[in-house]
């Protein structure tokens, strides 16, 4: 089968580079702007109709939460556009779109970790404009496997993750947030639930599917920012603040963990606690440096 991955050059994107070769019966196009432009509609679908797609794995986002508050119209066009031009694009190809999307499409109001039919109530411009993303897939009738996704990181781009590598050997004390709870993801584990899937789906079925995927567990920022710092063996000390403490111009959710049972059974996935794989992630980047 042939597999367009858009954003390839993002954490996601290039994390499935590297897994391609556990797909070797697949071909992969991996494209990422200016090459190819998820919101210009003509393009899209030609390339899919030129190149055979059969599966589209949309990582191409506006992720910049707080500038999104005051780039609108980009993060809408990107967001949820771009998510409708690839929709429509499988549909003429009668391909199946993996599309990511995030835990920002939730208020953080909750008290048990959210459901994939739980209501959205979206945080802000960025979570609104991936909410409209998916509502608009949902119209358009594209077969469709909607994947939402929390606090992800690895070794590539701007995350928190190496925010806090930097950080733990630049200062010997950082404060980060300790009440917004949610679950780290790292995006290896996200490609390799992504590379699964697209091994086992059927694409002879209509699929109109939306899950969650985060690694395993429950941490807060500051936890997290701990484990990150002990691991890593660095001597930075974390204190532990508040939200108030730390304004930004996006509001953040409180509590965002995702209930993953519904993609755990639907596809017999072993997802691995955060720790276990915050553990993993700074072995390879120690091993590769």
């Amino acid at each position: 089968m042939n597999i367009l991955v858009t954003g390839s050059r993002g954490q996601l994107g290039s994390e499935l580079q590297e897994l391609q070769v556990n797909a070797a019966s697949h071909c992969f196009y991996f494209t990422d702007l200016p090459e190819f432009d998820i919101t210009s509609a003509g393009a899209a679908e030609s390339f899919c109709r030129e190149h055979g797609i059969g599966a589209i794995v949309n990582c191409a986002a506006y992720t910049a939460v707080d500038r999104a508050e005051t780039d609108v119209a980009k993060a809408f066009t990107v967001n949820r556009d771009g998510a409708a031009v690839l929709a429509g694009a499988a549909r003429a190809c009668g391909a199946l779109l993996v599309h990511v999307s995030t835990d920002y499409i939730f208020d953080g109001l909750a008290c048990r970790p959210y459901r994939e039919d739980d209501p959205a109530s979206p945080c802000g411009v960025y979570g609104q404009s991936k909410w409209e993303g998916e509502e608009a897939i949902r119209r358009i009738g594209a077969s469709h496997m909607i994947i939402r996704t929390s606090w992800l990181y690895s070794d590539y781009g701007q995350n928190f993750v190496k925010t806090m590598l930097r950080l733990g050997r630049e200062r010997e004390s950082i404060g980060v947030v300790f009440d917004q709870v949610g679950t780290p993801t790292w995006a290896r584990d996200l490609a390799s639930a992504i590379v699964a899937i697209l091994e086992r789906f059927d694409p002879t079925r209509q699929y109109a599917e939306t899950y969650h995927y985060s690694n395993e567990g429950v941490c807060s920022w500051y936890d997290f920012s701990k484990a990150v710092m002990s691991a890593a063996g660095l001597t930075c000390r974390v204190r532990p603040i508040e939200t108030a403490d730390y304004p930004t111009p996006a509001r953040r959710p409180h509590f965002s963990v995702l209930n993953k049972r519904k993609i755990r059974e639907a596809w017999g996935l072993d997802i691995p606690h955060w720790h276990e794989s915050l553990l993993r992630m700074l072995d390879s980047v120690t091993r590769d440096t």
